[in-house]
């Protein structure tokens, strides 16, 4: 930075003295001259940050010391810095700067005559300005600016103050600067996003005082921009090309603060003007910051602030449109929707009320009332001060929908101008850049589309746009067809006209920075077609190619090669948007242009022939054949600019008011489209209104509609919509309330084929948002049919409409909420911005309908847009083998869903095996078959469907595409896997299908990669018999839970007050399966270290993504837990290399392919990865995280900051983990963490410290604290704890508290549950107590059970039932079983007392129990009738309460039906009688019933007692029960009925289980008998085991080692 300065700097004036200084190169030697002469002292104390310090402090203070040297003066300089960022914002800094001021060491001390030098930005001015305001009750200081925002705003005016938790700068003081140098030369050196930061204060001072100047900074937006977009690090040259506009720019800011400031210091009035677009930015910024700048939520706030000056009818939609167009042509964001604000700030939500509840502190508001600053126009406010606003219409601005109440509007006439036309504006934008010459175009829509249009055509240097006449006109400098490639993507938005004009025009784009233009979309705009515009394109020589789907954008464009000319053939019954591209560019081709529309009558005739009349209107005349249909002769040629074009108004849109009055009965005049508009929508009114009734009178120039009578609308029998393809979506819900005068009353509308490739299938969407107000349609081939019924019969939408992000959606169905007799609600208010941004404003006026602003994330009215509908069906793929029937089958009955074997269905349908088919009719034609029924079930089984297709479906490219395309479209394709070997194994063994004609493994390796592209997901599934217990179906239902949504894993952890996660340092997870349960105690999560995995295959790198596959299944069959897949890099403290980003890469992908819960990301790694899979997530949950492993960041000096805000952007849990030198580390720490959760409460945060000296900090992080275990091989960090170990600290710092436990019952002395749970307190490190209370009185335990010391209980006999009527709330399991064997405390106090529950966990313990052994309700079968899963009979032994206990736990695991023996027939039908029907319980007594038991028991619980001989006869019976169940009969009664058995022993349980609930002996009667029949049989012990660890979850949120529990139960 120059450190002379030879001119005078110019002076600004304010409170009448000339104390501002602005130019370059004042820091230095001007203002050391200045300050010694016009501001002495002897004093002088310069206060920075610490990231100036160094480039600015040590230069100033050798030019100082030489000064004052010269000078002979005394004059010292003092320096400080402090940490930069508005954490340093806080009475803490302020204190240290006054101590530091107030020091010995300042000898001689600093007086009243001291003067402080504020160099920084805002923060800096706004802290060091009230150090000054308050230091010896006021010394003088002075600002230099640094940033452009503190320039132009925060250093001028005497404003400072500090932040607290209250909120920002409400402590703090008017104290004017002496001085303000304002040296441009700092903005060479300021970041991009700072600068543009600042560009919307400027912006705003223009808008609110300058016409003039606001003009300049349009016609400069390019140039400046293109200067600060260079690297800062480019030195004193980089604004050396604006240096006088930017000096200009600043200055004209500057002049209007200081005049306003001058002449309203302490903001009486006039100085609110100064707060435009602050009472709503300020809002968000409260929200968003400091993700969000300052800067660019005031820029939101404008945008948002003239909307709602629009809507109050003080503002016309041209100025918010010149007023947005401006903010995004700094870079500045115009919605909190933007791309940028919602990944910047993590799409946190702003909820309205939350909005509004900022809002309500503004100072400028009176009381209650909100003040807003409101434009009248550009340069203009309404008043010389904010205005008063009603909360009703601010909330409708804010919302994302809103209500639209019925009209009761008494106007006989209204006159309503619509914007100007989408069509002809997005024509004569391409015309005019095209053209040669200055057009000045009259009436263009302000919108969506434009604004994509234009940007686009500024970017290929198409031609230059300026605006005037207030806005209402766009100057338009044509290059006359000279374009350029241009270096950055031209993202097209939704915006189907933009996108295929550009398409064309782009190919006449030479090279510029690189050779060829990328056009893209958002997510729908990459679904509409374009294929038929490139393929003509392609035809003709331009070099254009798909870079994702065929068929549509994003398209590559290559430079130079524009079009031949010549014959160009193309298809026109899509859309009539490719052949106008291709007109108004053919002028432009080498040869003259022959246009042949091919494959019939083209859609939209009236919209070619619109395009051709306005060529004719810039020079180019086309010649329409008169010998060939549909054939165009375009000349060669360049077009001339008419000096004015006058866009006509925009006829689909005039169809929306035409219709109110229709609907209403009421009468509306659209002045300026008649029967000579070009646009084929005119037509509406004659066409459609005047058969349904309605007056119609249209000239030339104007069209006019009156409505019958409310109720009074006529069907039209048939209409062909063709001309006015647009409207149809506006005579849909005419239709809805026409009613004929006999019983028909059906609207029949055809001709509009093309509207299901729009901005969504609006056909379809007609349809199913019409039944929701109970109005019944159906779709035709090219059209809809409508049942229209009475007005009053209208039913209230449920949810709202939605509108699919479609304009024409939205503004039809608020026409029809406006005789709908209830408020309709509308979705997605803003998607009306693409044509007709100021819609939601005519309803208000000239209407006069009446709107409420809806938030609908905060209303919960609508479920999140997710893009994936959790009911949507799931196809499954994979090898023959893999076990796709058995996963389809459990994921089927897990889920509620039919399942349905594809394979098995074609043997159905054909009633021939596969085998059969194919050697009589050939693979050709099964693969053909397999297509034709993979399509059917596309179509017809969308929703809550499990379909497992064949192995080979893969083979065929057309299937790959349809499984693809559903993938991509939200849907799940899940590739089943299983163990290589274990497939071909069985392959060489099944004879149900053909054999393969080459090696199987040959088939496997050609399929693999197929099997992968044609899925979103990959579940490894096991094989029968490979794993025990209930934990593989237990990592299916986990799985599927995560990959449809409904997976709750990160809430359930956020409400528990302690959580963890035990980190895995293991080299195998399958060798260390066996004591993962044991690990895993006290945790919340499992984290598999990938990087400390050993590949046997990969010795000494990293572990294959095979291996790591398998690693992941056998974690999920070996825990409950989710899992946190980590790769930790070297720098991280891993040991994956930092540079492994592919290996990192197809790790982390594996992961989100395998639905794992969660997936640590470190932040360090490159952008692109980071952004791939950000976006690839679906409903993973990523930690975003960093480490410090060196200790190069400090929690105090905010170093850590941007490294927790660049987590935000990819995080749904932010992990930052440091190094602790010494316990002040952690009380950093702590402050940092209460910052960060003030500021994103929502997002939680693991902060801590590594190292002996951080353990404190592991102790006091509330949330997923990472843990070791001492069974594990070696601590993943350095510190690391156990999670018992932290929770015995927090029990000795009084953090969990003691509690007592009990048994209640009696007897209960010889009970094992006290030795049980104290010995699971003590192991899992909490300070709780067991005790027995022996009574059968339940009146003894009310002031036990109600005192504070009280954590829970357990209750056994006789106080099961009569302990319900004390609690507060009991389980519905407890309800329906009878009885409450657990009593817990609910955390929260309900009205100050404890909230008590009552559970039944004998239910529990059996289920855990029998899952355990293998017991499983449900098999999967795939028969003709496409059952999922087939029922499995159980038996419960006994009558008694523990027989209901069973009878529900049997019932939970879907066993059907239940047998239940007994000896008293009238005791087990009372039993029977309070359980559903759908239990599906069968009584035995007798031997009859007992042989006529069918399908036989595999699972049977005896509940009677052991101590007494069973009766005889009941014995007999048991006897029976237990023999007819053979290993085979289940395999035998799942393939009764059906013709293609799938089931076999290789893949159902066949074990056949007993449990003995009785306690002693030890071998009871009832065991042996079981045993001599072959059945495993299970002590009643491991229940109490069971359920003892049951309880102990319930108590305390940790899940105890079961093998304690039965350790000490069974000693």
């Amino acid at each position: 930075m120059g450190m002379h300065h030879t001119m005078p700097p110019t002076k600004v004036s304010i409170l009448g003295k000339d104390n501002i200084a602005v130019d370059y190169n004042l820091w230095g030697s001007y203002i050391v001259h200045d300050l010694l002469v016009n501001v002495p002292s002897s004093t002088y104390i310069l206060i920075t940050d610490t990231n100036l310090y160094d480039k600015y402090v040590p230069s100033f203070e050798a030019v100082f010391s030489d000064i004052v040297s010269q000078r002979g003066s005394n004059s010292r300089l003092l320096k400080y810095h402090i940490p930069p960022g508005e954490t340093s914002k806080s009475r803490a800094t302020k204190a240290d700067i006054e101590d530091w001021l107030l020091s010995e060491k300042r000898d001689p001390p600093c007086d009243t005559k001291s003067v402080i030098i504020a160099l920084g930005g805002g923060v800096i001015g706004d802290m060091i300005g009230f150090v000054a305001a308050t230091f010896k009750r006021g010394i003088r200081f002075v600002q230099v600016p640094t940033s452009l925002l503190a320039m132009v705003d925060s250093s001028i005016g005497g404003k400072t103050a500090i932040d607290t938790s209250a909120g920002k700068n409400l402590i703090g003081a008017f104290w004017q600067p002496t001085k303000i140098y304002i040296d441009l030369n700092f903005l060479n050196s300021l970041p991009t996003r700072e600068f543009i930061n600042g560009m919307a204060e400027v912006i705003k001072t223009a808008a609110i005082w300058d016409e003039e100047e606001f003009q300049r900074l349009e016609d400069n937006a390019s140039d400046v921009m293109t200067a600060i977009r260079t690297p800062p690090d480019v030195g004193d040259q980089r604004l050396s090309s604006v240096r006088s506009i930017i000096k200009t720019l600043v200055l004209g800011s500057v002049r209007v603060k200081a005049h306003v400031v001058s002449a309203d210091e302490r903001e009486g009035g006039l100085r609110n003007l100064l707060n435009f677009g602050h009472s709503i930015g300020h809002a968000y910024e409260g929200i968003l910051t400091p993700q969000i700048l300052h800067g660019e939520c005031v820029s939101i706030g404008m945008v948002l602030e003239a909307a709602l000056a629009r809507h109050l009818g003080v503002l016309d939609g041209s100025s918010v449109a010149r007023l947005a167009k401006c903010l995004s042509s700094y870079g500045l964001p115009t919605s909190p929707k933007d791309g940028e604000v919602q990944r910047r700030s993590a799409k946190k939500i702003c909820t309205v009320s939350q909005l509004l509840s900022i809002m309500g502190v503004d100072k400028k508001n009176d009381g209650k009332r909100k003040r807003i600053v409101l434009l009248a126009r550009i340069g203009r406010t309404l008043e010389r001060q904010a205005s008063v606003v009603s909360d009703r219409d601010i909330r409708v601005i804010l919302s994302s929908g809103v209500i639209v109440e019925p009209s009761s509007s008494e106007s006989p006439e209204v006159s309503c101008t619509p914007p100007g036309s989408k069509s002809i504006s997005n024509r004569a934008l391409v015309l005019a850049a095209l053209g040669g010459g200055e057009c000045r175009i009259k009436n263009l829509l302000h919108s969506d589309d434009t604004e994509v249009m234009i940007n686009a055509l500024i970017k290929l240097k198409g031609a230059t746009f300026a605006w005037g006449e207030g806005g209402q006109v766009l100057v338009v400098k044509g290059n006359g067809g000279r374009l350029e490639a241009h270096g950055e993507e031209l993202y097209l938005g939704n915006a189907g006209t933009a996108s295929r004009f550009i398409a064309t025009v782009a190919t006449l784009a030479a090279s510029g920075s690189q050779d060829f233009s990328i056009l893209t979309g958002n997510d729908r705009m990459k679904k509409r077609p374009i294929g038929s515009l490139v393929e003509a394109l392609q035809a003709n020589g331009a070099g254009v190619r798909y870079m994702e789907s065929q068929g549509s954008l994003p398209l590559n464009v290559k430079a130079g090669r524009g079009m031949k000319g010549g014959d160009i053939n193309l298809g026109a019954t899509v859309s009539s948007q490719y052949v106008s591209s291709l007109l108004m560019c053919a002028p432009y081709a080498d040869n003259e242009v022959t246009l042949r529309l091919v494959g019939g009558k083209p859609i939209s005739q009236l919209y070619i022939d619109m395009t051709t009349a306005m060529m004719a209107a810039f020079g180019i005349l086309v010649r329409k054949s008169t010998t060939e249909d549909y054939t165009y002769h375009i000349p060669r040629g360049r077009y001339v600019n008419p000096t004015e074009y006058t866009i006509e108004s925009d006829a689909s849109s005039a169809t929306y008011p035409l219709a109110i009055a229709a609907i209403t009965g009421t009468t509306c005049t659209v002045p300026n489209i008649g029967s000579t508009s070009l646009q084929g929508d005119a037509r509406f009114a004659i066409d459609v209104l005047k058969p349904m009734g309605c007056k119609v009178e249209q000239t030339k120039t104007s069209t006019k509609v009156t409505g019958p009578p409310k109720g009074s609308l006529r069907p039209i029998e048939e209409v062909d919509m063709e001309p006015m393809t647009d409207a149809f979506l506006t005579a849909s819900v005419l239709a809805a309330v026409a009613q004929g005068s006999q019983a028909k009353s059906t609207t029949r509308i055809v001709g509009v084929a093309n509207q299901r490739v729009k901005e969504c299938n609006r056909i379809k969407a007609m349809k199913d948002e019409l039944d929701k107000f109970g109005v019944t349609c159906r779709e035709l081939p090219d059209g809809i049919e409508v049942d229209g019924i009475h007005h009053s019969s209208l039913k209230k939408p449920l949810g709202g409409v939605h509108c699919y992000d479609d304009h024409r959606v939205a503004m039809s169905f608020s026409v029809l909420g406006t005789i709908c007799p209830h408020g309709t609600l509308i979705q997605e208010r803003e998607c009306v911005g693409k044509t007709w941004p100021g819609w939601w404003d005519t309803l208000r006026q000239p209407f006069g309908i009446q709107l409420e602003g809806v938030d609908l994330e905060e209303a919960s009215q609508v479920s999140s847009k997710n893009n994936r509908e959790s009911d949507r069906s799931i196809f499954i793929i994979g090898m023959r083998g893999a076990g796709k029937t058995m996963t389809g089958g459990l994921a089927a009955s897990l889920l509620g869903w039919q399942f349905t074997d594809l394979d098995a269905h074609m043997e159905a349908t054909a009633r021939q095996t596969i085998p059969d088919i194919i050697k009589s009719s050939g693979w050709a034609e099964f693969r053909k078959r397999e297509i034709a029924i993979l399509q059917e079930m596309l179509q017809g089984k969308g929703k809550r469907n499990i379909l497992a297709c064949g192995g080979g479906i893969v083979e065929m490219p057309e299937a790959r595409k349809l499984l693809v395309d559903f993938h991509r479209a939200g849907g799940l394709v899940i590739s089943v896997q299983r163990d290589t070997e274990d497939i071909m194994a069985f392959l060489h063994i099944d004879k149900t299908r053909p054999a393969y004609v080459e090696d199987p493994r040959d088939v496997w390796l050609r399929r693999q990669s197929w099997y992968c592209e044609c899925s979103n997901y990959e579940y490894y599934s096991a094989k029968a018999g490979s794993a025990q217990g209930a934990q593989p179906l237990e990592g299916l239902e986990r799985f599927l839970k995560t990959v449809t949504g409904q997976g709750q894993a990160l809430d359930s952890i956020k409400a528990k007050e302690q959580s963890y996660f035990v980190s895995l340092t293991v080299p195998d997870v399958a060798a260390a399966a066996p004591m993962l349960e044991k690990v895993a105690v006290g945790s919340d999560a499992v984290e598999l270290r990938v990087d400390l995995l050993e590949d046997p295959q990969r010795k000494g790198i990293s572990p294959s993504v095979g291996f790591v596959a398998s690693q992941v299944a056998v974690l999920r069959c070996s825990t409950s837990l989710p899992i946190i897949f980590t790769v930790r890099t070297q720098s991280q403290g891993g040991k994956m290399p930092d540079d492994a980003y592919e290996d990192i890469q197809n790790l982390l992908q594996l992961a989100l392919r395998m639905g794992v819960e969660f997936i640590d990301l470190e932040i360090h790694l490159p952008q692109d990865l980071l952004r791939s899979i950000s976006q690839s997530r679906n409903n993973t949950k990523i930690i975003a995280s960093h480490h410090d492993p060196q200790a190069t960041l400090s929690w105090l000096n905010g170093s850590w900051v941007s490294h927790y805000n660049k987590a935000l952007l990819y995080g749904d849990i932010i992990k930052l983990v440091g190094v602790a030198q010494s316990q002040s580390d952690n009380a950093s720490l702590m402050q940092f963490r209460s910052w960060a959760l003030t500021a994103h409460p929502s997002v939680p945060i693991i902060a801590i410290n590594m190292g002996i000296e951080g353990q404190l900090s592991r102790i006091q992080n509330p949330f997923l604290t990472p843990v070791s275990h001492p069974a594990l091989p070696f601590k993943a960090a350095p510190g690391q704890l156990s999670a018992a170990e932290i929770r015995s600290a927090l029990s000795l710092h009084g953090v969990i508290k003691p509690k007592n436990f009990y048994l209640f019952g009696r007897p209960i002395a010889q009970s094992r549950s006290p030795a049980m749970h104290n010995h699971l307190f003590r192991t899992t490190g909490l300070p709780h107590r067991y005790h027995l209370l022996e009574t059968d009185n339940e009146k003894d335990l009310e002031p036990v059970i109600r005192h504070p010391d009280f954590g829970g209980a357990s209750v056994t006999i006789p106080l099961k039932l009569p302990i319900m009527h004390l609690l507060d709330e009991i389980d519905a399991a407890a309800k329906t079983i009878g009885a409450v064997n657990t009593i817990v405390v609910d955390p929260s106090s309900h009205a100050g007392k404890p909230h008590l529950r009552g559970y039944n966990t004998d239910w529990t313990g059996m289920r855990l129990v029998l899952s355990n052994a293998g017991a499983a309700g449900r098999i999967p079968i795939s028969n003709n009738n496409n059952t999922a899963t087939t029922p499995r009979s159980a038996l419960v032994v006994g009558g008694g309460g523990t027989a209901r206990a069973a009878i529900y736990t049997l019932h939970q695991m879907a066993y059907s039906p239940i047998h239940l023996l007994g000896r008293s027939r009238s005791k087990l039908e009372a039993v029977m009688h309070t359980f559903p029907q759908d239990y599906n319980i069968s009584l035995i007594t007798t031997a009859s019933e007992a042989a006529a038991a069918k399908p036989p028991p595999v699972v049977a619980i005896s509940t009677v007692p052991a101590d007494r001989p069973m009766d005889e006869d009941m014995l007999e019976l048991l006897r029976v029960l237990l023999a007819a169940g053979e290993n085979d009969d289940a395999v035998e009664h799942a393939n009764q009925n059906n013709n293609n058995p799938q089931v076999t022993e290789e893949n159902i349980p066949n074990k056949r289980i007993l449990l003995e609930m009785a306690y002693k002996p030890a071998t009871t009667p009832v065991m042996d008998m079981a045993r001599a029949q072959g059945w495993m049989t299970i002590p009643g012990l491991e229940v109490l085991a069971g359920q003892g660890v049951g309880q102990f979850e319930l108590w305390t949120g940790v899940r105890p080692f079961g093998g304690d529990a039965r350790e000490i139960v069974f000693a």
